[in-house]
């Protein structure tokens, strides 16, 4: 077999439904890419369509919040995670994933402006929908001008009053006055910025002085609102501080956060042209914005900043429609969760991938990257991930399979073994020591009250949690409750179908919680089963459950066999079958 350098495959049937949904220059609702780790998204991505979609009338903005993760992004030289993102350390911070998004959305309008789409008017008529400027812009541009433009408008009011038309008349005349002073206010702060703007925000290249003047107006229209929306978000500095300080939720604090990003968005779809400017965006782990680190008072907390930038963004699909807006995730939250939280099931398109089924990898790696008793060997034991079969075919090609195979009695298998232990080393065992830390949290939060009596109803396994915050204690109880968890897992397949019975009463299992936010198990939409992200994780964590049972001492087995006779769980009726 000639040893062949790895290719990107196609994905036809997905590639055209992403193809088709990014053709639309306005969409009614966002897309969400979502599937387990592994799987392809990210090069489906980047290698098959990016490039389609930056080119003619096409402008994408692609933004990945991982790189903000320098250890474990492959920009810089690392891997993806096989887990999830909110175990890397240290978390990004909230401002950095915030600038990245505002780049991405400032490029794209800077390229509309380029094309003759976005004008300095359509930047105030926007800004001017869903925010009062004036207060802002005399702030901006200092008082003397604005003394003397309030002074005329009273006058036109004063005139208008002589002249003994109607009360409703006179009320009309004096809003279209105020928005004509407002409007001027705006056109000689527009025109303070341009003088200010040096040579690099010349439109450049061969063009008329009146296409630079029109470049120089309009970006200087950007420049201004932007200075606006800090204004009038500086004036609830004091409450963000003190939203942060208490920990509570404020909707208009949290929109106010999102306002720019949102007000780019606004502008781009508003200006969107099929055939001539068609923007889209595409925000790659959005999941990691939501467990980014606030490192300043300046706006709120990750989650609602996330949770409302989200929400806007359905508004505005919903209300106007919006420029294409793809979230690509591993986390399972956006598979189902997140449907409920933000409305209704049906109210993002739902996109789930698995990757390729076994028929479909075996026509694509046999022959060319692995023989047949190699590949039959491989899907049984990690399964037809991507990302499983581009590892080991490029332990294939080291130097360490040279070795082994030199080795009298050596075979494949030794290498797929060897990658098991290199999975169960530095994934499975310290992913579930993280899980672990889920689960004393959330014995320590059932101790304070904060878990709610519902959740610790009668009959639940993890009913009765230590009542004391001994470390120790509590880490032993997370320890039989994890194994109980896995070992009813092993009990079911690893098929649990969690809207079996309508009740979601696994989803209350803290185990099954903490299992799902360190990434481990996936809890896939449709079909609607809980599993292990790949073949080859599922064989670790019976690994893992072999290994704690043999390194128990006689107290602790009695303690779980204790666990799994009296109060263990049982999710065998939830095997229930899609057909």
């Amino acid at each position: 077999m000639v040893q062949k350098a790895w290719r990107i495959i196609p994905r036809p049937l997905l590639e055209t439904i992403l193809n088709n949904h990014a053709q639309h220059h306005r969409v009614p609702q966002p897309l969400i890419l979502h599937g387990p780790r592994g799987v392809g998204k990210t090069t489906l991505i980047l290698e098959r369509l990016l490039d389609d979609w930056n080119t003619g009338p096409h402008v994408t903005g692609y933004v990945d919040f991982a790189e903000n993760i320098k250890d474990q992004h492959p920009k810089y030289g690392c891997s993806f995670p096989w887990a999830s993102w909110s175990n890397c350390q240290p978390q990004p911070a909230l401002l950095s994933l915030r600038n990245q998004l505002e780049e991405s959305l400032e490029s794209m309008v800077i390229r509309g402006i380029k094309l003759g789409k976005i004008s300095s008017h359509q930047i105030f008529t926007t800004i001017n929908k869903w925010h009062n400027p004036t207060t802002a812009i005399e702030r901006i541009c200092g008082l003397n001008v604005i003394n003397s433009l309030r002074i005329n408008s009273k006058r036109d009011v004063v005139k208008r009053d002589d002249s003994k038309r109607s009360k409703r008349k006179v009320s009309g005349v004096a809003a279209a006055s105020s928005l004509s002073s407002l409007l001027n206010l705006w056109d000689r702060a527009v025109f303070q910025l341009s003088v200010r703007l040096n040579a690099k925000e010349s439109f450049g290249g061969d063009v008329s002085l009146v296409e630079d003047s029109y470049y120089r107006e309009a970006m200087a229209a950007l420049e201004l609102a932007k200075e606006v929306i800090k204004v009038q978000q500086g004036w609830r500095a004091n409450a963000i501080k003190h939203l942060n300080e208490t920990g509570g939720f404020s909707r208009p604090l949290a929109h106010s956060a999102t306002d720019w990003p949102c007000l780019l968005l606004e502008l781009l779809s508003s200006a969107a042209e099929v055939g001539y400017f068609q923007p889209k965006l595409v925000i790659n782990n959005i999941d990691v914005l939501k467990n980014a680190v606030l490192t300043d008072d300046t706006t709120v907390n990750a989650s609602m900043y996330h949770d409302s930038f989200i929400w806007r963004t359905i508004a505005l699909c919903v209300n106007e429609r919006c420029l294409p807006v793809i979230l690509v995730t591993s986390d399972s939250y956006y598979s189902y969760q997140a449907f409920i939280d933000y409305g209704f099931p049906d109210i993002f398109i739902s996109r789930e991938t698995f990757g390729w089924t076994p028929a479909e990898a075996n026509m694509h790696m046999v022959d060319d990257y692995f023989t047949q008793a190699e590949w039959n060997l491989i899907v049984e034991t990690l399964g037809p991930s991507p990302r499983h079969l581009f590892e080991v075919y490029a332990l294939k090609l080291s130097n360490y399979y040279n070795k082994v195979t030199d080795e009298k009695g050596s075979t494949f298998e030794d290498i797929v073994d060897a990658y098991l232990a290199y999975l169960q080393l530095t994934v499975v065992d310290p992913v579930m020591e993280k899980a672990l830390l889920h689960l004393q949290k959330f014995a320590l939060d059932a101790q304070s009250g904060k878990v709610s009596k519902d959740r610790l109803r009668f009959g639940a396994p993890w009913r009765h949690p230590p009542h004391t915050d001994d470390p120790s204690i509590c880490h032993q109880w997370a320890k039989i409750q994890l194994l109980d968890f896995v070992q009813s897992l092993v009990n079911t397949e690893f098929g649990v179908n969690y809207l079996a019975d309508c009740s979601l009463e696994i989803l209350d299992d803290p185990s099954a919680v903490a299992l799902l936010e360190v990434g481990l198990l996936y809890a896939q939409r449709d079909p609607s089963f809980i599993r292990p992200i790949t073949r080859g994780i599922q064989r670790c964590l019976v690994r893992w459950l072999v290994q704690q049972r043999l390194q128990m001492n006689f107290k602790e087995s009695v303690e779980y066999l204790w666990q799994r006779s009296v109060r263990g769980r049982s999710y065998r009726h939830l095997m229930l079958q899609i057909r």
